[in-house]
């Protein structure tokens, strides 16, 4: 969460005051929201579709139903990312199929080409920590395989790659409006396509009523999907947000340019910027550092208040429980690991299978961005990232006057390990 004030509380409050709380034939902020979300998101397009749902998690599990992913399909994810990719393939009914990533923290393609098998009918590349996968090299390799693309965007609300907005390039997007993501009602998902078969799909698995509160139609069978359609309060709160979320995003990447300009001549003692696909275009929501040993990204880290991406809990494959243990369903029939259908599907899990990916995360630090820092506490920022370089690469001494006050805002002050936040 970045900035969430009165006009929220106003919007909200306006909703329970005219008892406007459910969205069909009671309210209509939802229906606005979708719709002024599409056009956002597609420039305009009257091709574009948007369902708002209760999380990215569902919006994840409605793409991957819409896009007919189920038993016998392998989905490929990347090993960082939150829990949600993975477990949205289960309840699908598919087997997600976990590979590297690479130093920009976005699945890497080469382990992609690597990973296509026999089985394998899907990918989702994740535009993690804000920042864009490398979609263009994702594409081709879909393209010559056949696979499906659907991208999660839940941490990428807001951002762009090469000026097309992240979560609308591949055949579905998931976004996601938790307390900790860039536009936020607390709780909150929706899914983008620019296909309406597609998006009576998506709106049937989110809610399998809206047929009858829409009236029924002919030609589509609907189907028993689950309850998780979104409440007039969320879609009022989102209303505001979207109002504020450009000049946040272009807020933070004025701040990352700023700062990544600053420390650019640390690369000379090894403080090596993370590579990026698109930078120019997405949320910017972090500037990221990889340091050479894990020795100095704990001491950096702790110097510059920035966070250690291997140190993200179930952001880490490895904390992938439900995953590892092969726990897809309560019941043992409806646990997808356990279909006849999916029994060619590769789930050979272990924590160490993919060490590459292990190294890159427990060596690269995470510096927060945050559209509400003044011009003094860039410069702070900037400053005691300098400050924290030269003592965990150059051994030096440091007092604690060399660190200058930032203010930490709370967005910097939450223990990453303890957000389940899709």
């Amino acid at each position: 969460m970045y900035i969430v004030g009165e006009a929220e509380a106003e919007a909200a409050a306006r909703v329970i005051r005219e008892g406007a709380l459910f969205r069909y034939g009671v309210g209509g902020e939802c229906d606005r929201f979708e719709a002024r979300y599409a056009d956002y998101l597609s420039g305009g397009s009257a091709d574009a579709h948007v369902t708002m749902t209760v999380s990215g998690t569902y919006a994840l599990t409605a793409a991957l139903v819409a896009a007919g992913i189920g038993p016998g399909d392998e989905v490929v994810v990347p090993a960082h990312t939150y829990m949600a990719t993975a477990t949205a393939v289960l309840a699908a009914g598919a087997i997600p199929v976990i590979v590297d990533i690479d130093e920009s923290i976005t699945l890497d393609p080469q382990a992609l080409e690597e990973a296509v098998g026999p089985r394998t009918r899907a990918v989702i590349p994740v535009h993690m920590w804000g920042t864009a996968a490398n979609m263009d090299a994702i594409l081709e390799i879909a393209e010559r395989h056949g696979l499906v693309v659907i991208e999660d965007a839940c941490q990428a609300v807001g951002g762009s790659y090469e000026g097309r907005r992240l979560g609308t390039i591949g055949l579905l997007g998931a976004y996601s409006f938790n307390y900790y993501k860039n536009m936020t009602a607390g709780e909150g998902g929706a899914v983008y396509t620019s296909s309406a078969d597609l998006d009576q799909l998506v709106r049937c698995s989110v809610d399998p009523c809206h047929f009858y509160w829409d009236g029924r139609e002919e030609g589509f069978t609907p189907f028993a999907g689950l309850g998780a359609r979104a409440s007039e309060i969320t879609g009022a709160i989102l209303n505001v947000q979207l109002d504020r979320l450009p000049g946040m995003v272009e807020s933070m990447r004025t701040e990352r340019r700023q700062i990544l300009e600053a420390t650019q001549p640390l690369e000379a003692i090894g403080l090596t910027q993370s590579p990026m696909h698109s930078p120019d275009w997405d949320c910017a929501a972090h500037a990221f550092y990889l340091l050479p040993t894990t020795e100095a990204a704990t001491i950096f880290s702790e110097l510059a208040s920035g966070v250690i991406a291997g140190k993200t809990g179930r952001h880490n494959y490895t904390e992938w429980d439900q995953v590892l243990a092969k726990q897809g369903a309560a019941h043992p029939q409806m646990n997808p690991f356990n279909f006849p259908e999916n029994a060619e599907c590769r789930a050979d899990y272990d924590p160490e299978m993919c060490v590459r990916s292990l190294d890159i995360l427990d060596r690269t630090v995470l510096i927060p961005m945050d559209p509400r820092h003044a011009p003094a506490e860039v410069e702070a920022i900037a400053h005691n990232i300098e400050v924290a370089a030269r003592v965990a690469l150059e051994g030096r001494d440091r007092s604690s006057a060399e660190l200058r006050d930032t203010t930490p805002l709370d967005r910097q002050k939450f223990d990453l390990a303890s957000v389940d936040g899709d």
